[in-house]
């Protein structure tokens, strides 16, 4: 029986990775690890953002457009519960701070579970008081939500004193114990590591924060945006901000090279399926609004790296075109442990046809967006249908001649677009759109003191 390790890397851009073409980042030890690796290069989430997608990784059933941002029900069935039944000891080490949410119940399944505290807007900290914010803002911020979260975050984080204080490398230090705890002491484990950055907030410590920025930039440390249009930004605050993103992607590839150090070290490599992967990209003014909006629904978001690394790397530098969703995951992990008479009540479709040539494909599209709002984007592995609220036009472009989606073919293929439109259809167009201002108020700070007005303590 193998060992299971699940490494999650949050809003991980697909295009910012050395082994998918990226020339100007540097992450050797994800690189390093995809040559032994299947490499999915048509990999997409289906609900979005972060919690949608762990409920479709935890429980192999799709969410959108039946399920928001919401608590596991009781009567989900994780797939902790199902390698618990059969064995496993399941541990969950995560720095997500959506996770931990009192009554979010995502650790449900798992025997042990460690929260790292103090992500983003997380309720953790109440001193220190009067954090000077103003190097980190600009007026187009002021009032907005995210002024309030950078309070609570700077509070979170007052006591750091170097760079192993930093999240991502307490998520890896604190799974490194994990394993060399626990390895040889228990027949067979499911460990899934689920670490925050590169989310933002971007603040990298030195020399990551440096690397990618422009070393003449004197303007504001933006390391949080607000959400929408990018017009209230000048070109060089919009560089800033993305080679701030670099380095925490560089940032992260360095500790994740420690993670899979010990993994070897400890010889795990050969009894252990090892899968990594992102929930979503991050876009950054790519089409011409920054952080995870509802409308924005182009690879620069949608888009997923998803590396599988079978035990003792027995098939290796492969890449699988098809299309494959989030849902796929939990049902594709049991059908490799022989588990698949557990997958029957699962949307999700096992991709190992696809790996072994089985099968040319085990979805014809995927369906994505997010619950509460009218955008719809279908997708295969041609075209990117996107509809949009009455009064929008919609979108379609040809994924393998524009690939950064510039050039709206909509006018032009009329039978494309209405096939890929009865793809979508009404199961999927969705409950009434919340007000855009608000849509990113509800998720990300949703059970914290700025959602209860308790900041100006």
């Amino acid at each position: 029986d193998s060992n299971v390790i699940v490494l999650m890397i949050d809003s991980l851009r697909y295009d910012h990775l050395g082994f998918n073409g990226n020339t100007w980042i540097k992450t050797p030890n994800l690189d390093k690890f995809a040559q032994d690796c299947i490499i999915f290069d048509n990999a997409y989430p289906e609900g979005l953002p972060t919690i949608p997608v762990r409920t479709s990784l935890f429980t192999g059933n799709r969410t959108l457009p039946f399920r928001p941002w919401q608590p596991l029900e009781p009567e989900d069935i994780t797939i902790a519960e199902i390698l618990a039944s059969h064995g496993y000891l399941c541990a969950l080490i995560a720095d997500t701070y959506h996770l931990a949410k009192p009554g979010m119940n995502l650790h449900k399944g798992f025997h042990i579970f460690r929260w790292i505290r103090g992500q983003e807007a997380d309720a953790y900290e109440s001193t220190p008081h009067n954090f000077d914010l103003s190097k980190y803002m600009k007026d187009a911020m002021k009032g907005d939500w995210v002024e309030k979260m950078l309070d609570q975050y700077f509070r979170n984080r007052a006591w750091w004193q170097k760079e192993e204080d930093y999240f991502t490398p307490r998520v890896m230090n604190e799974a490194i114990s994990w394993l060399k705890n626990n390895t040889g002491k228990h027949e067979k484990f499911f460990l899934w590591i689920d670490n925050f950055d590169p989310h933002e907030p971007w603040d990298p410590p030195d020399p990551f924060d440096k690397m990618y920025t422009n070393p003449d930039y004197k303007g504001p440390k933006l390391i949080h945006p607000k959400y929408g249009p990018v017009n209230w930004m000048t070109e060089e605050e919009l560089q800033y901000v993305r080679g701030l993103y670099a380095g925490e992607v560089a940032f992260v590839d360095k500790w994740v090279g420690k993670l899979f150090a010990t993994i070897d070290e400890l010889g795990l490599l050969d009894n252990t399926l090892i899968i990594v992967l992102a929930d979503h990209g991050h876009p950054h003014g790519d089409h011409g609004t920054i952080m995870k909006t509802p409308e924005n629904l182009y690879s620069e978001l949608l888009k997923i790296p998803l590396l599988v690394r079978l035990p003792g790397a027995s098939l290796k530098d492969k890449r699988v075109f098809p299309i494959v969703g989030t849902q796929d995951i939990p049902v594709s992990i049991l059908e490799f442990l022989g588990m698949g008479i557990e997958t029957e009540c699962m949307d999700g479709r096992s991709v190992w046809p696809l790996v072994e040539g089985k099968k040319e494909k085990i979805r014809d599209y995927i369906v994505s967006g997010f619950y509460q709002s009218y955008h719809r984007v279908v997708r295969n592995e041609d075209w990117s249908y996107i509809r949009r609220p009455q009064g929008l036009k919609d979108e379609l472009y040809s994924l393998k001649e524009d690939p950064k989606e510039k050039n709206n073919l909509i006018d032009q293929y009329p039978e494309v677009t209405e096939r890929m439109r009865k793809a979508i259809g009404r199961l999927f167009w969705g409950p009434p759109q919340v007000p855009f201002p608000n849509v990113q108020l509800e998720y990300e700070v949703s059970g914290t003191p700025i959602d209860y007005g308790m900041t100006n303590w």
